[in-house]
């Protein structure tokens, strides 16, 4: 009997967009087994996910430790015990589409090296590193069912127990945001693949994380990624670029991303001068989320 897959989903404050997700994967008509990694919401909100989904593992962190550690929890257990081949890690707001995780699996378990392979999210378009930029989005450029990349994204992403047990888990530094395209990259540097599989999508509604937390993560880890991947030259140019393009877009409203905060990026540059890594400072992760 094949092992069923296990489906490491991880949730903050928001049991009932969990609940939509675990029956979400639970209508996949996979043999699966869930577990929901809990980064510190309160217990009337855990109890709230056990009674709806009984047969999900709940996990409890105590505290929010963001996305790679908190799913690292999960993979630790997964590769402690019997399980099968595969894991696929989740954040509580992903909406997999009927068949994804048979598809996605299907395709990247029909490949030897494959190591990690994300689901689409049928925009027709796909992620990938620059050693400069850091994670860009470009036109999708392939038919599939495979097409490789250096960034797989964790909206739904399957990870291959062996590979896990050469390259190791997320980079806990990284708390949240870049830290797939970490492990994907110390992955290819084992002789491991990363791709993305055309027809498993998955949906990701919205997020709950605010503007200044995701722009201080998203320019502080893309900054150490391509330090760390690069070589200090490419990160040297990454912090200029970082530092110009600030000041740009603080002098021209106009011209500004839809997550720029000014004082997010400022306070991401300095941390990452510091070599100061893993939650944000306090006073962001302490703003009122998205409900």
């Amino acid at each position: 009997m094949t092992a069923p897959v296990e489906i490491v989903i991880i949730h903050h404050r928001q049991p009932d967009k969990c609940i939509r997700t675990c029956l979400a994967f639970l209508s996949q008509g996979v043999p699966l087994h869930l577990t929901v990694v809990d980064n510190g919401s309160a217990p009337a909100e855990r109890r709230r996910i056990t009674s709806a989904v009984p047969s999900a593992t709940v996990v409890p962190l105590g505290s929010n430790r963001g996305f790679g550690p908190a799913a690292n929890a999960g993979l630790r257990r997964w590769l402690d015990g019997p399980g099968g081949d595969w894991a696929i890690i989740a954040p509580h707001d992903a909406r997999p589409q009927p068949g994804s995780v048979a598809r996605l699996l299907e395709v990247a378990g029909s490949r030897p090296r494959a190591g990690l392979a994300c689901a689409e999210y049928g925009d027709d378009t796909r992620a990938i590193v620059d050693p400069y930029l850091g994670g860009m989005v470009v036109p999708l450029d392939g038919a599939g069912p495979w097409v490789p990349t250096a960034h797989p994204h964790g909206t739904m992403l399957a990870l291959r127990r062996e590979c896990l047990s050469q390259v190791g888990l997320f980079d806990e530094r990284y708390f949240a945001y870049v830290e797939e395209a970490d492990l994907a990259l110390r992955a290819a540097a084992a002789g491991w693949q990363a791709g993305m599989v055309v027809g498993a999508t998955v949906a990701n509604p919205g997020t709950n994380v605010t503007r200044p937390v995701v722009e201080y993560l998203q320019t502080r880890n893309t900054m150490l990624l391509i330090r760390d991947h690069f070589g200090t030259y490419h990160g040297f140019i990454r912090i200029c670029i970082g530092v110009l393009s600030t000041l740009y877009q603080t002098a021209r409203p106009s011209r500004r991303a839809p997550w720029f905060d000014a004082r997010s990026r400022w306070l991401a540059i300095r941390d990452r001068l510091r070599h100061r890594y893993g939650p944000p400072p306090a006073h962001l992760l302490a703003l009122p989320q998205t409900p």
